[in-house]
């Protein structure tokens, strides 16, 4: 447990640890100035990305792992038993309590989409359309995050939130590491989709 800023956060994104940094608001508010004008708008376009692109990842995902995940996707790909950010926002909760709430589920997702990204370069390192897609996901997700950082800080001030990473795969079998990341992708379709819904109203011109 620690202050970790936001400038830590990111150098820490391809490293999915257990961490925690307090959120605090102040006048130390860093970079925000660097923000683009257009900032809002490419946030939306960002979430509409990839939540336009998660199932296709997923079942692109399936399809690279071959049997039993592609026949037995229902039980051996059920999200219930791995952690995932709380998301308790919605449509009428406060914009400033949506935009954490979304800064921490992004965190969360580019550190869990390294590690998958991680394990497939390993174990399917011919599956060029996986990875391809596994690349471009995880670098939307980096750009979104740096700009959720700038509109926390230029709208709210905040410049350190409390994030949570997922679990590690380093050290697992060929199939628990195959599994946790199609656990985690059935999620994230699941969870951008409610992001999206909730998020991007709040983003509209």
């Amino acid at each position: 447990t620690g202050v970790v800023p936001f400038v830590a956060l990111l150098l820490l994104q391809r490293r999915p640890v257990a961490g925690r940094a307090l959120l605090v608001t102040g006048s130390g508010c860093p970079g925000h100035g660097l923000c683009r004008s257009n900032v809002q708008e490419q946030t939306r376009r960002q979430v509409a990305l990839l939540n336009a692109t998660a199932q296709d990842l997923f079942s692109l995902y399936l399809k690279c792992q071959g049997e039993p995940f592609s026949s037995e996707a229902d039980k051996l790909c059920n999200p219930s038993s791995i952690f995932f950010p709380p998301f308790r926002v919605n449509r009428t909760s406060e914009r400033k309590e949506i935009m954490v709430a979304m800064y921490k589920l992004f965190v969360f997702l580019n550190a869990s989409l390294g590690n998958i990204t991680r394990d497939q370069e390993e174990l399917n390192p011919t599956a060029k359309e996986l990875l391809d897609r596994l690349h471009n996901t995880t670098k939307t997700t980096r750009g979104l995050i740096s700009n959720l950082t700038c509109l926390l800080c230029k709208n709210y001030n905040i410049f350190q939130v409390d994030v949570s990473y997922g679990e590690s795969s380093k050290g697992k079998s060929s199939f628990k590491k195959k599994q946790q990341g199609c656990q985690v992708l059935r999620k994230y379709v699941q969870v951008i989709a409610q992001a999206a819904r909730i998020l991007l109203p709040h983003l509209s011109p």
